[in-house]
């Protein structure tokens, strides 16, 4: 996979790794506090019920220890913008391997295991250790950032398939969220005639046609953090949010239905 054109922002390595321990912490809070009823409760991700996505949770910061602790390897292969388009091609290898861990332990076994593992694993690697993903090696500092998207995504699948358990968004987690998916869109649709704002979090320009350069961009979206991730991750239409008033769009090169989504 060719790294993405696009150079990929700057992130505070120290809050990215505090919004990935906290955003895990209260998953795992609201997790333990659940009845086996609320946990056979199904969830918008096919078949998954809310057990098996407490169980995608442990994996997807799992990873970040069981990396660090093989071999590191030769060369990075994988810059941060080009890790959403490999999602998909590995969707179904990880949703059985989520199976299966939500069938070996209880979420409490699962959730103590890899906040132990995770903790000692982030506390002497250094942001450039390199390691292995399913889509190529990564640094960790990277990898962390992919990390905060998989917390806050299904946060919010977790939030829909239990209304009322309302599990809080880190800020720093929703925020790092939320810009990742907005340079992706700048990634897959490069140019400037186009200005997406997601206050208070990103702006970015994307779109082929004529540049905007001062005053009112001409075509324009806005709408907010949760809206735009959702839109990002197919777990809204675009036309949906727009007949609901979640987001707004005007101008002719603003209807961005067939750019999105841009992961599952």
């Amino acid at each position: 996979m060719s790294p993405a054109k696009k150079r990929a922002r700057s992130y505070d390595s120290a809050k990215i790794r505090a919004a990935v321990l906290a955003q895990f912490g209260q998953v795992r809070d609201a997790v333990l506090a659940l009845t086996p009823e609320q946990l056979s409760a199904r969830t918008r991700l096919g078949d998954w019920t809310v057990r098996e996505l407490a169980a995608h949770f442990t994996m997807a910061v799992g990873a970040v220890a069981r990396g660090l602790e093989m071999p590191e390897p030769a060369k990075h292969e994988l810059a941060l913008l080009d890790w959403p388009s490999g999602t998909v091609t590995e969707s179904e290898a990880i949703a059985d391997g989520t199976r299966e861990l939500a069938a070996s332990a209880q979420p409490s076994e699962l959730f103590t295991r890899t906040t132990a593992r995770i903790e000692e694993a982030l506390a002497e690697a250094p942001d450039t250790r390199l390691i292995p993903t399913r889509f190529g090696a990564m640094t960790l500092a990277d990898f962390l950032v992919t990390r905060t998207v998989e917390l806050v995504v299904h946060t919010d699948d977790l939030n829909d398939a239990l209304p009322g358990l309302d599990v809080p968004y880190d800020r720093q987690a929703l925020a790092a969220c939320t810009r990742f998916l907005a340079d992706t869109l700048a990634v897959k649709a490069p140019g400037a005639s186009t200005e997406v704002r997601i206050p208070p979090f990103a702006v970015v320009q994307c779109v082929e046609g004529p540049r905007h350069t001062r005053g009112t961009p001409p075509n324009v979206v806005e709408t907010d953090p949760l809206t735009w991730i959702r839109l990002a991750t197919g777990r809204v239409e675009w036309r949906a949010a727009l007949d609901d008033a979640k987001v707004s769009a005007s101008g002719e090169r603003a209807d961005l239905s067939k750019l999105l989504p841009l992961m599952s």
